[in-house]
């Protein structure tokens, strides 16, 4: 079967043929139906070098936004239907210890011993026509789309489990949330803050495509620029911002956070920052009591919260389609930031 590879360290990737796989005790061998294409895909095949991350060394499969149907089922897999339709929670760690037990594989404190970070992550990911994965990390979509749904398993995770750490800054009255950066994640933000919240949305980008489909979601927007932070506090009667979420993660985002953020608020840095961030805090330029947060990707049983959402009509994902021979052209959109919301491969269009 075809598969997009990372093969080297700061090579970009390839399509080659490699074995379908077999599921083994626990396992569920998936007929992909989509897998999303991901900026932290470019971090590791562009920027990674010899030690950076020695579980997400080179020669495996890309794509940890994966959705598909279930299509071999390992020995002791209960509950997993041949041909229902699924999504992958990404993260893969040991399944027992304090962290896995509740889902929140991310944390896995064994993440030595298990190998590797997740799916498309060291281990072979859904940028393949098939894919094998642990059965407990497959949430059921029901008549959900697919395609719709691989989005969900990180550009809707993150920003959601971003948002359900803020929701005690977030559920009073009068609250506002400002999410920076329209991506893939700003924008699906914006639609999880209508759905979660009452707060008032405001929504920052450079790109003015992407500030209009902020605006089609419920959010008030406000252009970059040198006054950038004045009008969002505007907006909020000089008070400030109760929630920020910074999907970008660089120095001048995260100084516009600041800038903006009330007393007693929240910053959420969800982005990965490829410039980096050497932003320095000050004691007397801050809000006195605003937190500046660190969040990472998101729990399984949230994932499973997200699916409910998208069933229930609050979630539009914004992506374009490639084929699985297209997939090395969309990564490179990706790299040149032509992309608007999410590329998606399908390898298959149907079970």
């Amino acid at each position: 079967m075809k598969a997009i590879r990372y093969t080297d360290y700061q090579t970009f990737p390839q399509i080659v043929d490699v074995d379908k796989p077999t599921a083994g005790p626990g396992e569920v061998v998936l007929k992909v139906a989509a897998s999303g294409a991901c900026h932290s895909d470019v971090a590791v095949f562009d920027d990674f070098v010899e030690g950076t991350n020695p579980l997400c060394a080179p020669q495996f499969t890309l794509g940890h936004e994966v959705a598909g149907w279930a299509d071999e089922i390992g020995e002791g897999v209960d509950g997993i239907e041949r041909g229902a339709a699924y999504v992958v929670y990404g993260p893969v760690g040991c399944g027992y210890c304090r962290f896995c037990m509740v889902g929140q594989d991310t944390f896995c404190e064994n993440v030595a011993e298990v190998g590797y970070l997740g799916i498309g992550l060291g281990r072979d990911g859904g940028m393949a026509e098939y894919v094998v994965v642990p059965a407990r990390n497959l949430v059921p979509l029901g008549d959900a789309d697919p395609v719709k749904a691989s989005a969900l398993a990180d550009a809707g995770l993150t920003p959601y489990h971003a948002i359900k750490l803020a929701l005690p800054k977030l559920n009073k009255a009068g609250s506002s949330a400002l999410v920076i950066g329209l991506g893939g994640l700003g924008l699906l933000a914006v639609q999880i803050l209508k759905a979660m919240t009452g707060a008032t949305i405001i929504a920052t980008d450079t790109k003015e495509e992407a500030l209009r489909e902020a605006e089609k979601h419920g959010a008030i927007t406000v252009a970059s620029g040198d006054d950038q932070a004045a009008k969002i506090r505007e907006l909020t009667g000089g008070r400030g911002v109760d929630a920020v979420f910074d999907m970008v993660g660089i120095g001048p985002t995260v100084e516009t956070a600041m800038k903006t953020v009330a007393k007693q608020g929240r910053v959420s840095i969800v982005g990965l920052g490829t410039a980096g961030s050497d932003y320095g805090w000050q004691w007397y330029k801050e809000p006195y009591e605003a937190e500046l947060v660190k969040t990472y990707w998101g729990t399984l049983p949230e994932l499973g919260e997200l699916v409910s959402l998208l069933q229930q009509g609050h979630l539009e994902p914004q992506y374009t389609t490639y084929s699985l021979d297209e997939g090395l052209d969309a990564y490179q959109k990706l790299v040149d930031g032509q992309v608007a919301g999410r590329a998606i491969i399908v390898p298959n269009e149907r079970f």
